[in-house]
């Protein structure tokens, strides 16, 4: 099958290669080794990259009847929703190392670190570089004037620090942001605010706090996401008395663990009767034991499974995280009206990957299956984006980076790798229905390839291909479905290898 998978791969590149493909064709589907081309007009838009940590499609406009996301279910009417992005990797500091490089872990190598940024080969120098290591570097470099509130990158405020607090507090994007401006409010600086609960206490504090989940203020402001909505209009109010272009990232931490948000977020799920049942473990060898939830101190029995009850508790948890987060970015985005920026401000809301909620006995990420990798993508481009419009075209995280290159024609042009994603331009125009056959995820060794049916997972050791180890899971009736179909789908399987990376 070894041998097969080169004949396959040899002939997928001469069809690339092909004369008869037509020059419109080409640029639209093929990746370029270098990068990108200024206009002669420059600058074209203001760019608001909202980034949520741990937020799968769980929303009213993804068609979840039980959330309450009226915020985003309304910024979903005014631009383009993708239905079907998936992440590059299914944890937070590696999946925002693809977006901020736009580089795919088959390039990069970081297909599961935290602090691929910061530590380790694939840290971004300290020294600026004759191209741009980050996107906001790129921006920054174009004369745009740029800030990062939250989690952008992977540490919590964009300086590196450790969980325990140890470290330097570098910038762990060198080069990119003119400010962070992240409120501390009680808490302490870096992770202190990421792992918050209540009156300045935090997981990290080493006085035992750990419970998994808390909904005990009154106000918004009273826990850090509050905070950064409205640092973030804020700094909204202050670019609109300027003429210089602005990239601010703005990077909310809830729904992430723990589940801390308002007691009325709580509360208003009361009645909802949430599924509690009929969740099977998945056969794959990928299922894993949820550690990061199952650390936490639960107001239930932390059994495995877990019990109805403590399902639709958990559940309930999430949602009224998703809940108050949704409230933090309707802040933002009415800012962003009555300032009167909307009009040439490029909105991006993208989840930073999914969240098993239970499905297949999993509860958090850190998988190769479907609910870990598919996210929430939504953008908005005055004078571009159809209002209310929703796309089935795969997408992934790494398209955003050219996407934004594509809209902005940033003055500085050049990266310091090149970019591994396809701008998603055709699809927002119209003129086209897909940029990709297939969205390509990574979990370590473990390479998925999803496709319109299917997602296929196969282990990778660099160069070889563990064909022993191939998973094959029918999606078109159940995203959950369990049971490995490649024994079965040969032919199908051998049709997959063909979009896995050289």
């Amino acid at each position: 099958m070894h041998s097969t998978l080169h004949k396959i791969m040899y002939a997928n590149s001469l069809k690339i290669l092909s004369i008869s493909m037509s020059l419109v064709v080409a640029v639209i589907f093929l990746i370029t080794p270098m990068q990108v081309i200024s206009s002669e007009g420059g600058n074209q838009y203001n760019v608001l990259f909202i980034a949520i940590d741990d937020l799968r499609p769980e929303l009213g406009c993804y068609g979840v009847e039980n959330a309450q996301s009226p915020h985003l279910d309304q910024f979903a009417s005014t631009g383009l929703l993708f239905d079907r992005h998936y992440v590059q990797v299914a944890t937070c500091g590696a999946s925002r190392y693809a977006l901020l490089t736009g580089r795919s872990p088959a390039s990069s190598g970081v297909t599961r670190s935290n602090s691929a940024a910061y530590a380790g080969p694939t840290a971004f120098k300290q020294k600026q570089q004759a191209g741009a290591q980050t996107l906001p570097e790129l921006f920054r470099r174009s004369g745009y004037q740029t800030c990062c509130i939250g989690k952008i990158s992977h540490t919590a405020d964009g300086r590196v620090f450790e969980y325990n607090g140890k470290g330097d507090g570098r910038d762990e994007l060198p080069n990119a942001w003119d400010e962070l401006a992240t409120p501390f409010g009680p808490w302490k600086r870096g992770w202190g605010i990421f792992f918050a609960y209540a009156n300045g206490r935090n997981r990290e504090s080493g006085q035992g706090d750990k419970d998994l989940m808390e909904f005990i203020v009154e106000n918004d402001n009273d826990l850090p996401d509050g905070l950064m909505a409205q640092t973030a209009s804020e700094k909204l109010k202050e670019y609109a008395s300027q003429e210089r272009p602005f990239f601010l990232g703005l990077g909310f931490f809830k729904p992430h663990l723990p589940f801390v948000a308002t007691k009325q977020d709580w509360d208003a799920f009361a009645e909802t009767d949430f599924k509690t049942e009929g969740y099977d473990k998945t056969d794959s060898r990928y299922w894993h034991k949820s550690g990061e939830f199952y650390k936490y101190n639960a107001p239930f029995e932390k059994t495995q499974p877990l019990s109805p009850e403590a399902i639709g508790t958990s559940r309930r948890a999430y949602y009224a995280c998703v809940r108050y987060v949704d409230r933090q970015v309707g802040r933002v985005l009415k800012t962003l009206e009555e300032s009167g920026l909307a009009d040439n401000t490029i909105v991006v809301i993208w989840g930073d990957h999914g969240w098993h909620l239970g499905e297949q006995q999993i509860w958090g990420k850190h998988s190769p299956l479907e609910r870990a990798n598919r996210s929430v993508l939504m953008m908005r481009i005055p004078g571009e984006t159809s209002p209310g419009k929703t796309t089935q075209a795969l997408t992934e995280t790494v398209d955003l980076y050219p996407t934004l290159v594509d809209y902005c024609q940033p003055e500085f042009p050049k990266t310091d790798a090149p970019l591994d994603g396809r701008s998603l331009r055709p699809i927002i125009t119209g003129e086209a229905t897909q940029v990709r056959e297939a969205a390509l995820s990574y979990w370590g060794k473990a390479i998925t390839i999803r496709t319109d049916q299917y997602r296929m997972i196969v282990e990778s050791n660099k160069q070889v291909v563990n064909t022993n180890r191939v998973e094959l899971y029918d999606l078109s009736d159940d995203l959950d479905a369990n049971k490995n179909v490649a024994d079965q789908n040969p032919e199908v399987v051998e049709q997959l290898m063909k979009y896995l990376p050289e």
